[in-house]
């Protein structure tokens, strides 16, 4: 007998029990038992504090269950847990988004999954709200005109990113989730002439019998930084839930730049390499070399000429930044800051994790585990936290006035 199965045993529960308890399959639970499979360290740390099986009703159980579909670094998630939601089963392919989530949850008593195509819906525990952000590359106005210049299909026609929201869809049919949040570029409701937004809206809407919502949303009513996504929100049941009603203050109204970056006076706080630890600013490494600049400004000009609006964005910090993206890593074009006397600089990655609403400027620090370039495409790949907390406490008491009593919601698969 292994330590899992006998902290099990000790604990009171069965395997149905403890894969209940846990966040994983009974699938996965005889698979510890076996050995064939090890779980986190979290897992059995987590059954050696557990009551035996009959005291469990006295234990306090969260409002509301969810997933956390192409979970990214859990901007989604931070959302959601924010209203009281405890966070069951997580899907990322990506490893090294899969080592900044696991760094910064921790505490989680489940492992992450990888590949959501290749996770059958029965394999993922029953659950109250299912969140997805699922990948935008095929429907974003840069992937597509990438994917035109290199003569690739994309949105629906795309094999290996378009159709993963059937993916969604195929988990959503399975599980009959009571809530569930989606959230993509703006882009999707015009691409393909807005046929693509259709299918989905069909699918969610005819297909599946679900009552959505849909809403663009800029993020710089939170942060200072134009960035627009839609939000598609679906309820199993018809509520008078909307998402037009989501207060969103003036533009004007919106932070500045000025709120997210480093200090430049000595008085920054040391931050790993993002920081110089004699001068107390930030490293001279983010400052763009007398080339590279030369080069953004020759190539800003020729496209001035044609009459195209490509070219890099230069901020101080009373303004409010372009929409920061995954490829930031390449030249920081997007969002450049101005310096005196010398050529701008791009944001560090602390400056990103508190422009996406991962970090305050307080110092409670976001973990950044991983390289700058990495650390880039995840923060422009990411959702801006302080928006989803918004919508997710506007969705909160739809939310919990369904639930059939107070604790965790009864979701059935054949509900």
């Amino acid at each position: 007998m292994n330590e899992f199965t006998s902290l099990r045993q000790q604990a009171g529960l069965t395997v149905t029990d403890a894969a209940n308890r846990l966040g994983y399959t009974e699938r996965q639970i005889y698979r510890f038992e076996k050995g064939t499979a090890q779980p986190r360290k979290g897992v059995i740390e987590l059954l050696r504090t557990l009551k035996p099986h009959n005291d469990e009703s006295k234990e306090e159980q969260p409002p509301f269950t969810f997933i956390d579909l192409f979970a990214g670094i859990g901007g989604l998630r931070r959302g959601f847990e924010a209203i009281g939601g405890k966070c069951i089963f997580t899907s990322e392919w990506d490893r090294y988004s899969q080592k900044t989530y696991r760094a910064n949850f921790p505490d989680d008593d489940h492992e992450i999954s990888g590949d959501i195509t290749k996770i059958e819906a029965k394999d993922i525990p029953a659950h109250d709200v299912l969140l997805a952000g699922f990948p935008c590359q095929p429907f974003s106005i840069a992937g597509v005109s990438k994917k035109n210049a290199l003569n690739r299909p994309h949105g629906f026609a795309c094999d290996t990113q378009g159709t993963l929201f059937f993916d969604v869809a195929r988990i959503i049919a399975h599980h009959r989730p009571r809530v569930f949040l989606l959230e993509n570029v703006r882009n999707l409701v015009n691409h393909d002439s807005g046929r693509t937004f259709q299918i989905i809206r069909d699918a969610l809407e005819k297909e599946l019998g679900y009552h959505i919502s849909c809403r663009i949303i800029d993020a710089k009513s939170w942060v200072p930084q134009h960035r627009e996504r839609i939000f598609i929100a679906g309820f199993r049941d018809r509520s008078d839930f909307t998402l037009d009603t989501l207060k969103v203050s003036a533009s004007a109204e919106g932070p500045k730049l000025a709120t997210i970056l480093h200090r430049e006076d000595g008085t920054e706080k040391p931050d790993g390499h993002f920081i110089d630890g004699k001068t107390r600013k930030v490293s001279s490494k983010y400052t763009l070399s007398a080339h590279l600049w030369q080069y953004l400004q020759d190539y800003a000009a020729k496209h001035k000429e044609k009459g195209n609006g490509f070219g890099f964005g230069l901020f101080g910090p009373s303004e409010v930044a372009r929409t920061l993206s995954a490829r930031y890593y390449k030249d920081g074009s997007e969002i450049l800051i101005k310096q005196k006397g010398k050529a701008p600089r791009r944001l560090t990655p602390r400056e990103c994790a508190r422009l996406m609403g991962f970090d305050k400027p307080d110092g409670s620090a976001f973990k950044i585990v991983v390289s700058d370039t990495q650390a880039y495409k995840q923060f422009g790949n990411a959702v801006v936290v302080p928006v989803v907390t918004a919508v997710a406490e506007h969705m909160k008491p739809f939310i919990l006035e369904s639930a059939d009593a107070p604790g965790v919601m009864k979701i059935r698969a054949s509900a």
